[in-house]
């Protein structure tokens, strides 16, 4: 599965500079998100259909600023399974425990400057864009966001 995601150009040049990883690469990146599991109990979690239990990406948090008990929020696709709107419901979904179960104070989120289908489904979200900020897998700055629960509770009103 993992092979599939990350292993897909189309989707590891917006995440890494290495372009298309390696099943070396691959499996050290799938050892981090266990062990990031294993430490905060928190992971990108893998994304099936429902309709026939196929795999079509991840989506899930990191630490970002424990002290504050802010997370970072991300989600990966595979490309034949972009634009069908499985980023937002994953996402969607994510926020909702974040927020409710974890009690996290805010979820901060990046991308990849070239991506501006992941821009625009922040802003979607409600993300507001606050500072540009360094990304060492990729080596660029990446336009970065923040959400609050407090706009989060708002938005769910609105």
């Amino acid at each position: 599965m993992a092979k599939n995601l990350w292993g897909n150009y189309e989707v590891s040049k917006f995440i890494d500079s290495r372009g298309k990883l390696n099943d070396a690469q691959i499996s050290e990146k799938l050892k981090k998100e266990i062990e990031t599991q294993k430490t905060y109990g928190i992971q990108y979690y893998p994304i099936f259909l429902l309709s026939n239990n196929e795999h079509i990406g991840c989506c899930g948090l990191r630490p970002y600023d424990n002290e504050k008990r802010i997370n970072e929020i991300g989600v990966h696709i595979i490309p034949d399974y972009w634009r069908n709107g499985f980023a937002t419901e994953a996402i969607n979904t994510i926020m909702e425990h974040a927020f409710n179960k974890l009690k996290v104070t805010a979820l901060f989120a990046g991308h990849n400057p070239n991506n501006n289908s992941s821009r625009n489904l922040l802003l979607k979200l409600g993300f507001r864009y606050t500072h540009d900020e360094f990304y060492p897998p990729t080596s660029l700055n990446h336009p970065s966001y923040l959400l609050t629960a407090e706009e989060y509770l708002q938005r769910k009103v609105d």
